[in-house]
């Protein structure tokens, strides 16, 4: 049996063993369109992660049983195209929810308690000038009695609730399905949630409900103090509209890994606002833990494994 991973750097140096021990694994660290048409020529398990599988590279694939998505989002996939193959796909879910929580609460307490200002005051000799023996020059708040605004309680967004309660914080949030399932905490408005919310954190998928969910007319809904987090999907906020509202100084903050397109352009107006301490990025690497990534290997290896009989 082949297998063949067309992006294997998506998942850095995580040890593959797992997957090697099922079959001959051949790893392309990326791949092109174009390249990939030649990668899959006689592969019977295709491991990919962003790379598109279209009609084409199946057709490309005439020996292929399985498609394993190393994530858990399968947009990247012609799912109905492989239907028609017979072709079954596997996804890997709930590896990463206790790593995107982490760094969601990575970013708000760095946003709140202006973490890179006070660590270069330090750093940076200003401190160790200072007539006295603090720094109080910037605001840092408590967030304690504070309302925490989730959008999309799914697993990762109840996890992040579960975190803001033991925070102190109040929680609410906004169900993107319309369907308000979740009964331990308030299932308010969008508008109510922009307009009444200290912390704003994003964990809803990408689709025809949540495209462009929060424009200029929500973000300008928001506190002057509160802060906003995306870790869902690039392309929930409006991008122009969050760095309109930066540059006004019209919110205290926003904090983003996931972007509109990635890797983020360099004229992304995101990388050129006049408030930039205002902002915090990382570039999609949320889910990525070493123990998250350990977690995903292991799911794919056994995606592959229960498949075996039918391959």
């Amino acid at each position: 049996m082949k297998i063949v991973f067309l992006d294997a750097s998506t998942v850095g140096d995580t040890p593959l063993d797992c997957i090697e021990s099922l079959g001959e694994l051949v790893c392309w660290p990326t791949s092109t369109p174009e390249e990939a048409l030649q990668r899959v020529a006689d592969c019977n398990v295709l491991i990919i992660n962003k790379v598109k599988v279209t009609k084409e590279l199946l057709d490309a694939a005439p020996s292929l049983k399985l498609v394993c998505e190393a994530a858990t989002g399968v947009n990247n996939i012609d799912l109905e195209a492989c239907r028609e193959r017979g072709i079954p796909v596997r996804n890997v879910a709930g590896y990463s929810t206790d790593s995107v929580v982490q760094a969601t609460f990575m970013h708000i307490l760095s946003l709140l308690g202006n973490a890179p200002y006070f660590d270069n005051a330090v750093k940076s000799g200003s401190y160790s000038a200072s007539p006295i023996f603090t720094d109080v020059s910037r605001p840092f708040v408590e967030i304690r009695g504070k309302r925490m605004g989730i959008i999309g309680m799914g697993a990762i967004g109840t996890g992040v609730a579960r975190v803001a309660e033991a925070f102190g914080m109040e929680v609410v949030y906004y169900s993107t399905s319309g369907t308000g399932h979740c009964t331990e905490w308030p299932s308010i408005s969008l508008e109510e949630l922009m307009r009444t919310s200290d912390v704003i954190s994003i964990h809803a998928p990408y689709n025809e409900r949540t495209a462009g969910l929060i424009g200029l007319e929500q973000l300008k809904m928001m506190k002057p103090s509160a802060v906003i987090v995306n870790m869902g999907r690039g392309g929930i906020i409006v991008e122009k509209d969050l760095a309109e509202v930066v540059d006004e100084g019209l919110i205290g903050g926003a904090a983003l890994d996931v972007f509109e397109k990635e890797p983020v352009p360099a004229d992304s107006p995101l990388l050129h606002t006049r408030h930039p301490e205002l902002l915090r990025f990382t570039p999609h690497t949320a889910w990525a833990s070493v123990e998250a990534r350990k977690r995903l290997v292991s799911a794919i290896a056994g995606n592959i494994r229960d498949s075996i009989p039918t391959l």
